[in-house]
Protein backbone atom coordinates (compact mmCIF):
# COMPACT_ATOMS: atom_id res chain seq x y z
CA UNK A 1 0.00 0.00 0.00
CA UNK A 2 1.16 3.64 0.12
CA UNK A 3 3.72 4.80 2.12
CA UNK A 4 2.13 8.20 2.32
CA UNK A 5 -1.33 8.41 3.86
CA UNK A 6 -4.37 9.27 1.39
CA UNK A 7 -7.30 11.53 2.17
CA UNK A 8 -10.08 9.08 2.64
CA UNK A 9 -12.23 11.74 0.40
CA UNK A 10 -11.16 12.96 -3.36
CA UNK A 11 -13.02 16.25 -4.63
CA UNK A 12 -14.90 15.38 -7.50
CA UNK A 13 -13.24 17.45 -9.63
CA UNK A 14 -9.88 15.85 -8.88
CA UNK A 15 -10.99 12.22 -9.59
CA UNK A 16 -9.57 10.82 -12.68
CA UNK A 17 -12.34 8.85 -14.56
CA UNK A 18 -11.52 5.54 -16.14
CA UNK A 19 -13.09 6.75 -19.59
CA UNK A 20 -14.23 10.41 -19.98
CA UNK A 21 -16.82 11.04 -22.88
CA UNK A 22 -16.87 14.93 -22.14
CA UNK A 23 -14.54 16.66 -22.88
CA UNK A 24 -13.93 14.68 -26.31
CA UNK A 25 -17.69 15.64 -26.51
CA UNK A 26 -16.94 19.71 -24.96
CA UNK A 27 -14.04 19.67 -27.85
CA UNK A 28 -16.06 18.46 -30.70
CA UNK A 29 -19.82 20.32 -29.24
CA UNK A 30 -19.99 22.58 -32.29
CA UNK A 31 -19.31 20.17 -35.45
CA UNK A 32 -21.42 17.25 -33.67
CA UNK A 33 -24.68 19.70 -32.58
CA UNK A 34 -24.74 20.89 -36.68
CA UNK A 35 -23.67 17.17 -38.05
CA UNK A 36 -26.90 15.87 -35.86
CA UNK A 37 -29.10 19.09 -36.88
CA UNK A 38 -28.64 17.84 -40.62
CA UNK A 39 -30.57 14.95 -40.16
CA UNK A 40 -33.12 16.56 -38.19
CA UNK A 41 -33.76 18.95 -41.13
CA UNK A 42 -33.81 15.94 -43.76
CA UNK A 43 -35.33 13.46 -41.83
CA UNK A 44 -33.72 10.14 -42.96
CA UNK A 45 -33.12 8.59 -39.85
CA UNK A 46 -32.34 5.05 -41.26
CA UNK A 47 -29.77 4.76 -43.64
CA UNK A 48 -29.94 8.59 -44.52
CA UNK A 49 -26.96 9.88 -46.13
CA UNK A 50 -24.96 10.16 -43.64
CA UNK A 51 -24.52 6.15 -43.26
CA UNK A 52 -23.62 6.11 -46.71
CA UNK A 53 -21.01 8.34 -46.45
CA UNK A 54 -19.88 6.90 -43.23
CA UNK A 55 -19.47 3.39 -44.70
CA UNK A 56 -17.05 5.09 -47.36
CA UNK A 57 -14.85 6.89 -45.09
CA UNK A 58 -14.56 3.51 -43.24
CA UNK A 59 -13.43 1.71 -45.77
CA UNK A 60 -11.21 4.02 -46.94
CA UNK A 61 -9.32 4.37 -43.60
CA UNK A 62 -9.06 0.38 -43.28
CA UNK A 63 -8.02 -0.41 -46.88
CA UNK A 64 -10.84 -2.46 -47.65
CA UNK A 65 -13.80 -2.18 -50.77
CA UNK A 66 -16.51 -2.66 -48.05
CA UNK A 67 -18.02 -0.98 -44.88
CA UNK A 68 -21.86 -2.19 -43.81
CA UNK A 69 -22.71 -0.11 -40.58
CA UNK A 70 -25.09 -1.84 -38.23
CA UNK A 71 -26.77 -1.76 -35.46
CA UNK A 72 -23.99 -2.31 -32.17
CA UNK A 73 -20.76 -4.64 -32.44
CA UNK A 74 -22.66 -7.80 -31.28
CA UNK A 75 -25.04 -7.72 -34.03
CA UNK A 76 -21.79 -7.04 -36.19
CA UNK A 77 -20.68 -10.24 -35.31
CA UNK A 78 -23.97 -12.54 -35.86
CA UNK A 79 -24.61 -11.00 -39.11
CA UNK A 80 -21.04 -11.83 -40.21
CA UNK A 81 -21.42 -15.14 -38.92
CA UNK A 82 -25.11 -15.80 -40.95
CA UNK A 83 -23.66 -14.39 -43.92
CA UNK A 84 -20.60 -16.87 -43.73
CA UNK A 85 -23.32 -19.55 -43.60
CA UNK A 86 -22.18 -20.46 -39.85
CA UNK A 87 -25.28 -21.94 -37.79
CA UNK A 88 -26.07 -25.83 -35.84
CA UNK A 89 -22.90 -28.12 -35.94
CA UNK A 90 -20.41 -25.39 -37.12
CA UNK A 91 -17.52 -24.73 -34.74
CA UNK A 92 -16.02 -21.52 -34.07
CA UNK A 93 -12.86 -21.24 -32.31
CA UNK A 94 -13.12 -18.08 -30.27
CA UNK A 95 -10.22 -17.05 -27.81
CA UNK A 96 -11.72 -17.82 -23.74
CA UNK A 97 -10.12 -14.29 -22.52
CA UNK A 98 -12.85 -11.60 -23.73
CA UNK A 99 -16.11 -9.90 -23.75
CA UNK A 100 -18.70 -12.49 -23.44
CA UNK A 101 -20.22 -11.11 -26.91
CA UNK A 102 -17.88 -12.99 -28.60
CA UNK A 103 -19.33 -16.19 -27.70
CA UNK A 104 -22.93 -14.47 -27.06
CA UNK A 105 -22.96 -14.43 -30.91
CA UNK A 106 -21.68 -17.71 -31.71
CA UNK A 107 -24.47 -19.04 -29.74
CA UNK A 108 -27.37 -16.87 -30.98
CA UNK A 109 -27.22 -18.71 -34.29
CA UNK A 110 -26.90 -21.83 -32.93
CA UNK A 111 -23.51 -22.86 -33.35
CA UNK A 112 -20.27 -24.15 -31.24
CA UNK A 113 -18.01 -21.84 -29.49
CA UNK A 114 -14.72 -23.68 -29.35
CA UNK A 115 -12.87 -21.89 -26.41
CA UNK A 116 -8.81 -21.42 -27.15
CA UNK A 117 -6.36 -20.38 -24.70
CA UNK A 118 -4.49 -17.06 -25.57
CA UNK A 119 -0.74 -15.74 -25.30
CA UNK A 120 0.06 -14.81 -22.17
CA UNK A 121 2.22 -11.98 -23.11
CA UNK A 122 -0.10 -10.41 -25.80
CA UNK A 123 -3.31 -11.96 -24.63
CA UNK A 124 -4.05 -12.60 -27.74
CA UNK A 125 -5.40 -16.21 -29.16
CA UNK A 126 -2.72 -18.49 -28.87
CA UNK A 127 -1.82 -20.07 -32.34
CA UNK A 128 -0.50 -23.04 -30.77
CA UNK A 129 -3.57 -23.80 -28.37
CA UNK A 130 -6.05 -23.39 -31.85
CA UNK A 131 -3.90 -25.73 -33.58
CA UNK A 132 -4.91 -28.30 -30.81
CA UNK A 133 -8.22 -27.24 -30.29
CA UNK A 134 -9.32 -27.88 -33.77
CA UNK A 135 -7.38 -31.17 -33.82
CA UNK A 136 -10.08 -32.00 -30.81
CA UNK A 137 -12.68 -31.09 -32.40
CA UNK A 138 -12.05 -33.27 -35.33
CA UNK A 139 -10.91 -36.23 -33.65
CA UNK A 140 -14.46 -36.45 -31.75
CA UNK A 141 -15.95 -36.11 -34.77
CA UNK A 142 -19.49 -34.30 -33.71
CA UNK A 143 -18.88 -30.23 -35.11
CA UNK A 144 -16.86 -29.19 -38.17
CA UNK A 145 -14.81 -26.55 -37.89
CA UNK A 146 -15.75 -23.44 -40.01
CA UNK A 147 -14.67 -20.46 -38.37
CA UNK A 148 -11.62 -18.86 -36.31
CA UNK A 149 -12.39 -15.85 -35.04
CA UNK A 150 -9.81 -14.15 -32.97
CA UNK A 151 -10.15 -11.24 -30.81
CA UNK A 152 -7.67 -8.04 -30.69
CA UNK A 153 -8.00 -7.78 -27.31
CA UNK A 154 -7.72 -4.28 -25.67
CA UNK A 155 -7.07 -2.87 -29.29
CA UNK A 156 -3.86 -4.86 -30.06
CA UNK A 157 -4.04 -7.39 -33.54
CA UNK A 158 -4.34 -10.61 -33.08
CA UNK A 159 -1.45 -12.37 -35.10
CA UNK A 160 -3.27 -13.19 -38.37
CA UNK A 161 -0.50 -14.25 -40.22
CA UNK A 162 -0.06 -17.17 -38.03
CA UNK A 163 -3.71 -17.92 -37.66
CA UNK A 164 -4.64 -17.39 -40.89
CA UNK A 165 -2.22 -20.28 -41.78
CA UNK A 166 -3.53 -22.42 -39.79
CA UNK A 167 -7.16 -21.68 -40.77
CA UNK A 168 -6.29 -22.31 -44.76
CA UNK A 169 -4.61 -25.61 -43.88
CA UNK A 170 -8.23 -26.50 -42.26
CA UNK A 171 -10.23 -24.95 -44.94
CA UNK A 172 -11.82 -22.30 -42.34
CA UNK A 173 -12.63 -18.66 -42.34
CA UNK A 174 -10.95 -16.09 -40.36
CA UNK A 175 -13.45 -13.29 -38.90
CA UNK A 176 -11.91 -10.72 -36.71
CA UNK A 177 -13.77 -9.74 -34.13
CA UNK A 178 -11.91 -6.29 -33.71
CA UNK A 179 -14.38 -4.52 -31.42
CA UNK A 180 -12.02 -2.88 -29.79
CA UNK A 181 -9.50 -2.22 -32.17
CA UNK A 182 -10.16 -0.24 -35.28
CA UNK A 183 -7.47 2.01 -35.74
CA UNK A 184 -4.79 -0.24 -35.12
CA UNK A 185 -2.27 -1.58 -37.55
CA UNK A 186 0.25 -4.32 -38.19
CA UNK A 187 3.05 -3.63 -40.58
CA UNK A 188 0.88 -1.47 -43.65
CA UNK A 189 -2.53 -3.45 -42.65
CA UNK A 190 -4.96 -1.65 -40.75
CA UNK A 191 -7.58 -3.61 -38.69
CA UNK A 192 -10.86 -4.38 -40.81
CA UNK A 193 -8.47 -5.59 -43.46
CA UNK A 194 -6.37 -8.02 -41.68
CA UNK A 195 -9.04 -11.09 -42.11
CA UNK A 196 -11.44 -12.03 -45.19
CA UNK A 197 -14.33 -10.34 -43.13
CA UNK A 198 -14.25 -8.25 -39.97
CA UNK A 199 -16.39 -6.75 -36.81
CA UNK A 200 -15.84 -3.71 -35.05
CA UNK A 201 -18.44 -2.12 -31.99
CA UNK A 202 -19.24 1.82 -31.83
CA UNK A 203 -20.13 1.68 -28.11
CA UNK A 204 -19.76 4.70 -26.78
CA UNK A 205 -16.83 3.99 -24.64
CA UNK A 206 -14.47 2.44 -27.99
CA UNK A 207 -11.58 4.52 -29.38
CA UNK A 208 -14.06 5.07 -32.11
CA UNK A 209 -17.58 5.30 -30.53
CA UNK A 210 -20.78 6.82 -31.09
CA UNK A 211 -23.41 8.25 -28.33
CA UNK A 212 -25.66 4.71 -28.53
CA UNK A 213 -24.97 1.06 -29.77
CA UNK A 214 -23.59 0.73 -33.65
CA UNK A 215 -21.20 -1.22 -34.91
CA UNK A 216 -20.03 -2.12 -38.33
CA UNK A 217 -19.06 -5.34 -41.02
CA UNK A 218 -15.72 -4.56 -43.35
CA UNK A 219 -14.57 -6.82 -45.88
CA UNK A 220 -12.97 -7.84 -49.20
CA UNK A 221 -15.61 -9.71 -50.74
CA UNK A 222 -18.43 -8.28 -52.69
CA UNK A 223 -20.69 -11.60 -52.10
CA UNK A 224 -20.38 -10.93 -47.94
CA UNK A 225 -20.84 -7.70 -48.33
CA UNK A 226 -23.97 -7.89 -50.30
CA UNK A 227 -25.07 -10.88 -47.88
CA UNK A 228 -24.57 -8.89 -45.26
CA UNK A 229 -26.56 -5.50 -46.77
CA UNK A 230 -29.39 -8.03 -47.10
CA UNK A 231 -28.94 -9.53 -43.64
CA UNK A 232 -29.25 -5.82 -41.83
CA UNK A 233 -32.53 -5.05 -43.25
CA UNK A 234 -34.66 -8.03 -42.21
CA UNK A 235 -33.36 -9.82 -45.20
CA UNK A 236 -34.47 -7.66 -47.59
CA UNK A 237 -32.63 -6.95 -51.15
CA UNK A 238 -32.58 -2.67 -52.30
CA UNK A 239 -36.06 -1.03 -51.52
CA UNK A 240 -38.27 -4.56 -51.89
CA UNK A 241 -40.52 -5.72 -49.40
CA UNK A 242 -39.74 -9.55 -50.12
CA UNK A 243 -37.49 -11.07 -47.67
CA UNK A 244 -34.97 -12.76 -49.80
CA UNK A 245 -33.60 -14.76 -46.65
CA UNK A 246 -34.00 -14.60 -42.49
CA UNK A 247 -32.75 -11.57 -41.48
CA UNK A 248 -32.70 -8.82 -38.61
CA UNK A 249 -33.19 -5.43 -38.07
CA UNK A 250 -29.37 -4.41 -38.25
CA UNK A 251 -28.99 -0.72 -39.19
CA UNK A 252 -27.26 1.67 -37.63
CA UNK A 253 -29.36 4.73 -37.49
CA UNK A 254 -28.19 8.19 -39.36
CA UNK A 255 -27.87 10.27 -36.15
CA UNK A 256 -25.37 8.03 -35.04
CA UNK A 257 -23.96 8.30 -38.25
CA UNK A 258 -23.12 11.79 -37.82
CA UNK A 259 -21.83 11.33 -34.47
CA UNK A 260 -18.95 9.21 -36.16
CA UNK A 261 -18.39 11.15 -39.15
CA UNK A 262 -17.51 14.24 -35.91
CA UNK A 263 -15.36 11.92 -34.48
CA UNK A 264 -13.88 10.38 -37.22
CA UNK A 265 -12.50 14.12 -38.06
CA UNK A 266 -10.13 13.73 -34.65
CA UNK A 267 -9.58 10.29 -34.83
CA UNK A 268 -5.84 9.84 -36.22
CA UNK A 269 -5.15 12.35 -33.43
CA UNK A 270 -6.43 10.97 -30.79
CA UNK A 271 -5.24 7.35 -31.74
CA UNK A 272 -1.56 8.85 -31.14
CA UNK A 273 -2.83 10.84 -27.88
CA UNK A 274 -3.94 7.26 -26.95
CA UNK A 275 -0.49 5.83 -27.79
CA UNK A 276 1.43 8.33 -26.16
CA UNK A 277 -0.34 7.64 -22.90
CA UNK A 278 0.16 3.70 -23.14
CA UNK A 279 4.01 4.28 -24.06
CA UNK A 280 4.29 6.35 -20.47
CA UNK A 281 2.45 3.59 -18.58
CA UNK A 282 4.51 1.28 -20.14
CA UNK A 283 8.00 3.12 -19.17
CA UNK A 284 7.34 3.37 -15.92
CA UNK A 285 5.75 0.24 -15.25
CA UNK A 286 7.35 -2.17 -17.27
CA UNK A 287 9.27 -4.92 -14.74
CA UNK A 288 6.61 -3.98 -11.60
CA UNK A 289 4.19 -5.55 -13.36
CA UNK A 290 2.77 -7.39 -16.11
CA UNK A 291 1.86 -5.19 -18.91
CA UNK A 292 0.55 -6.19 -22.90
CA UNK A 293 3.21 -7.14 -25.27
CA UNK A 294 3.00 -5.26 -28.07
CA UNK A 295 5.10 -7.46 -31.16
CA UNK A 296 7.36 -5.17 -33.30
CA UNK A 297 5.21 -3.72 -36.19
CA UNK A 298 1.97 -3.45 -34.26
CA UNK A 299 0.26 -0.25 -33.33
CA UNK A 300 -2.95 -1.14 -30.51
CA UNK A 301 -5.88 1.25 -30.81
CA UNK A 302 -5.14 0.87 -26.88
CA UNK A 303 -9.24 0.95 -26.23
CA UNK A 304 -8.23 -0.44 -22.71
CA UNK A 305 -4.77 -0.59 -20.86
CA UNK A 306 -4.70 -3.24 -18.67
CA UNK A 307 -2.31 -4.77 -16.17
CA UNK A 308 -1.54 -7.60 -14.54
CA UNK A 309 -0.25 -8.45 -10.90
CA UNK A 310 -1.38 -10.80 -7.97
CA UNK A 311 -3.03 -8.62 -5.14
CA UNK A 312 -5.09 -6.67 -7.86
CA UNK A 313 -7.42 -5.92 -4.78
CA UNK A 314 -4.62 -3.57 -3.04
CA UNK A 315 -4.29 -1.82 -6.32
CA UNK A 316 -7.93 -1.27 -6.70
CA UNK A 317 -8.21 -0.13 -3.29
CA UNK A 318 -5.33 2.27 -3.32
CA UNK A 319 -6.90 3.60 -6.78
CA UNK A 320 -10.56 3.67 -5.53
CA UNK A 321 -8.94 5.83 -2.30
CA UNK A 322 -7.13 8.42 -4.79
CA UNK A 323 -9.84 8.98 -7.16
CA UNK A 324 -9.11 6.96 -10.02
CA UNK A 325 -11.03 5.00 -11.89
CA UNK A 326 -10.60 1.54 -12.96
CA UNK A 327 -12.08 -1.74 -13.34
CA UNK A 328 -11.66 -5.50 -14.33
CA UNK A 329 -11.33 -6.61 -18.04
CA UNK A 330 -12.37 -9.56 -17.15
CA UNK A 331 -12.46 -11.23 -14.30
CA UNK A 332 -14.06 -14.17 -15.72
CA UNK A 333 -13.03 -16.40 -17.97
CA UNK A 334 -15.53 -17.32 -21.02
CA UNK A 335 -15.51 -21.13 -20.62
CA UNK A 336 -16.16 -20.13 -16.72
CA UNK A 337 -19.97 -18.10 -17.49
CA UNK A 338 -22.95 -19.50 -16.77
CA UNK A 339 -24.36 -19.26 -20.34
CA UNK A 340 -21.69 -20.83 -22.17
CA UNK A 341 -21.76 -23.86 -19.62
CA UNK A 342 -22.69 -26.52 -22.57
CA UNK A 343 -19.10 -25.36 -24.77
CA UNK A 344 -16.89 -28.63 -24.83
CA UNK A 345 -14.31 -28.44 -22.28
CA UNK A 346 -10.77 -28.04 -22.80
CA UNK A 347 -7.84 -26.77 -20.34
CA UNK A 348 -7.62 -23.05 -20.77
CA UNK A 349 -4.84 -21.76 -17.94
CA UNK A 350 -3.75 -18.66 -18.84
CA UNK A 351 -7.28 -17.47 -19.40
CA UNK A 352 -7.87 -17.99 -15.82
CA UNK A 353 -4.77 -16.88 -14.66
CA UNK A 354 -5.54 -13.48 -16.13
CA UNK A 355 -9.07 -13.24 -14.86
CA UNK A 356 -7.70 -13.63 -11.86
CA UNK A 357 -4.83 -10.97 -11.85
CA UNK A 358 -5.98 -8.33 -14.36
CA UNK A 359 -6.89 -4.88 -13.71
CA UNK A 360 -7.12 -1.91 -16.22
CA UNK A 361 -6.27 1.71 -15.94
CA UNK A 362 -7.89 5.04 -16.95
CA UNK A 363 -6.87 5.21 -20.83
CA UNK A 364 -8.97 7.83 -23.04
CA UNK A 365 -6.95 10.85 -25.57
CA UNK A 366 -7.85 13.66 -22.51
CA UNK A 367 -5.60 12.59 -20.07
CA UNK A 368 -3.10 15.66 -18.92
CA UNK A 369 0.32 14.66 -18.28
CA UNK A 370 -0.68 15.48 -14.62
CA UNK A 371 -2.90 12.79 -14.49
CA UNK A 372 -1.23 10.22 -16.23
CA UNK A 373 1.49 10.79 -13.49
CA UNK A 374 -0.68 10.18 -10.47
CA UNK A 375 -1.84 7.38 -12.07
CA UNK A 376 1.53 5.93 -12.52
CA UNK A 377 2.68 6.95 -8.95
CA UNK A 378 -0.61 5.00 -7.40
CA UNK A 379 0.21 2.47 -9.21
CA UNK A 380 3.91 2.32 -7.62
CA UNK A 381 3.16 2.62 -4.34
CA UNK A 382 0.68 0.00 -4.22
CA UNK A 383 3.11 -2.80 -5.74
CA UNK A 384 6.49 -1.27 -3.99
Amino acid sequence: MASNPQPAVVAANDRIGFFDLQRQQRRIHDDVRARMDAVLVHGQFILGPEVSELEGKLAAFAGVPHAIAVSSGRDALMIGLMALGIGPGDAVFVPAFTFAATAGAVCSINATPIFVDVDPETRNMDPADLERAIDEVIAAGELKPRVVMPVDLYGLPADYEAIGKIAARHDMTVFSDAAQSFGGRAGNSRVGGMAPISATSFYPTKPLGCYGDGGAILTDSDELAEAVRTLRSHGRQGTGDVAVRNGVTGRLDTLQAAVLLSKLTVFEDELEKRDAVARRYDAALAGKVGIQKQPSGYFSANAIYTITLPNREALKAELDARGIGNAFFYRVALHQHPAFAEAPKRPLPVSERLADTVISLPMHPDLTDEEVERVIAAVLDAVG
